[in-house]
């Protein structure tokens, strides 16, 4: 019984201070990316969990006209962490021609959809340290962010991505962006070409119209198959710098995963998020954890609705036996009010020290670290304006609800402007949500059903209104608000509920 006591003792003084201090490196960020005929009303399907410390603000950037001649600036070192309007850290790279007419965008930290419906996801996966380069102007963000200025389809998306960064030297480290329009979707993965080198090395492949795919830290692409280019494209030098580096043999057919991803095959921390999503999708399929390759992308057994996307980015493997953390954490035969699926890594320790093996760590879909979410619906029936809409999420995704944001719409609730990474200020969008969920979190056993309960409330409550915004274009913004004060407001009682419930100590 001491034993129990001083370990619950523990459990509330590491829970108390929930700072997470995960090191997410290579661990950062998941897609789904959803084919037009694998939904459950035509729609094509984006998402991203962006997991890390990027910038909690979002503004609407509107579309522009440029003088013929004009330079494009290109910057590095923080503009996805940067306040509105700070440059304080930033360093330009580069510049590169300016196009006539730019399109509208949400500039989201990777900016992620235009007033064309064209939508982008992004994951890391890192790639060998002898490919990054220096040597270059570009980030993965401003590919985004110049990709949504000038494209109006996927396609051209990808291929304006890959020219710019052969053209101008890609200085990130391995990526996948998931570019997607009203028709089709993509995975776009690029890498450095070696260090000290100006390019990359870039392959992109279509997700079939009627599957599913998932990006979690690992190149997804394959065999490139450069005949079939309705499916494939890459540059020329996919396979004389997977040569040069001794990434691959030159024997064989050729797969970009193999060949791209240093760690593939080991650390099956990085495939806990494929396979739940690609196994939950197509559970005939009997996909295993322990499988040494997971296929690009499943045909699911049944269509899959913006709301499955959601609650699949909010997965923790709840119930999973030998996935779920919570039931590893119990006081004689009963489940600790404090397991929760998001312990730091003071929390681990903190356990494991008293009671050792306690806790195995498993990277659930969605985690306390994340900074915001997205999940991206494009649809070619409705006008543009209103057939692309942002859901996007602030903080947790498996806690916070989702805000409406369209393609056509011009202005944002005035939280959003600001960050709350690095300050507190209850006013803004991040704290307005995070203080309850944090506070949840801390006795996650006996606050989750009545949270959830909340959470879906709220959801439901935006999607019964949603037709009546898409009928009525001019009022977009309007709905977007509404949708936001009512989930603020709920979130306001719950953060007061817990306060009262736990005043006297967790």
């Amino acid at each position: 019984m001491k034993r129990y006591l001083i370990l619950l003792a523990a459990l509330a003084l590491s829970a108390a201070a929930y700072s997470q201090d995960w090191e997410t490196d290579g661990l950062d960020c998941t897609s789904i990316a959803v084919g037009r005929l694998a939904s459950d009303d035509g729609s094509v399907i984006t998402s991203h969990t962006c997991d890390g410390k990027s910038r909690t603000w979002l503004t609407q950037e509107p579309a522009a006209r440029y003088p013929k001649g004009t330079m494009h600036p290109v910057y590095r070192g923080g503009r996805h962490v940067a306040f509105p309007g700070d440059t304080t850290g930033l360093r330009k790279t580069g510049e590169i021609p300016e196009a006539r007419k730019t399109f509208a965008y949400l500039n989201t930290a990777y900016p992620s959809l235009n007033e064309k419906q064209v939508a982008i996801g992004e994951t890391t996966f890192s790639g060998p340290d002898t490919l990054r380069s220096s040597n270059g102007i570009f980030l993965v963000e401003e590919l985004c962010r110049i990709a949504l200025q000038r494209c109006d389809n996927a396609r051209d998306a990808v291929k304006l991505m890959g020219e710019l960064s052969e053209k101008y030297g890609y200085i990130d480290g391995g990526e996948c962006l998931t570019v997607a329009d009203k028709k089709e979707v993509w995975f776009f993965e690029v890498l450095g070409c070696g260090r000290g080198e100006k390019g990359a090395v870039w392959a992109a492949q279509r997700v079939p119209d009627g599957e599913v795919a998932v990006s979690a830290n690992i190149p997804r692409i394959g065999r490139i198959d450069r005949k079939d280019s309705k499916n494939f494209m890459a540059s020329d030098n996919v396979e004389k710098v997977a040569l040069k580096y001794g990434l691959w043999d030159g024997e064989g057919e050729f797969y970009f995963y193999k060949a791209y991803h240093a760690a593939y095959g080991a650390g099956k921390n990085f495939r806990e998020r494929e396979w739940w999503i690609l196994s939950t999708l197509a559970p005939s399929l009997g996909l295993k954890y322990e499988d040494d390759e997971m296929p690009f992308s499943v045909k699911p057994e049944k269509p899959v609705s913006v709301r499955d996307v959601m609650q699949l980015l909010r997965s923790t493997y709840e119930g999973v036996e030998g996935f779920d953390m919570t039931e590893n954490i119990k006081l004689g035969d009963k489940v600790s009010p404090l397991a929760n699926p998001w312990p730091t890594t003071n929390y681990q320790k903190t356990i494991n020290t008293i009671a050792p093996g306690t806790i195995t760590f498993r990277r659930t879909v969605a985690v306390a670290w994340c900074a915001y979410s997205t999940v991206i619906q494009l649809r070619d029936w409705l006008p543009d304006a209103v057939g692309g809409i942002c859901w996007l999420a602030i903080d947790n995704p498996a806690q916070s609800p989702h805000i409406p944001i369209f393609a056509g719409g011009s202005s944002l609730p005035g939280p959003m402007s600001a960050c709350g990474q690095k300050r507190y200020d209850p006013g803004l969008f991040v704290w307005q949500f995070r203080k309850a969920n944090k506070l949840a979190t801390l006795s996650w056993q006996t606050t989750k059903e009545g949270f959830n309960k909340v959470l879906k409330e709220v959801e439901d409550a935006a999607f019964a209104e949603l037709p009546g915004a898409e009928a009525t274009p001019e009022e977009l913004d309007a709905y977007t608000r509404k949708v936001y004060n009512n989930a603020a407001a709920r979130w306001a009682e719950l953060e007061a509920k817990y306060w009262v419930e736990f005043g006297r100590g967790f």
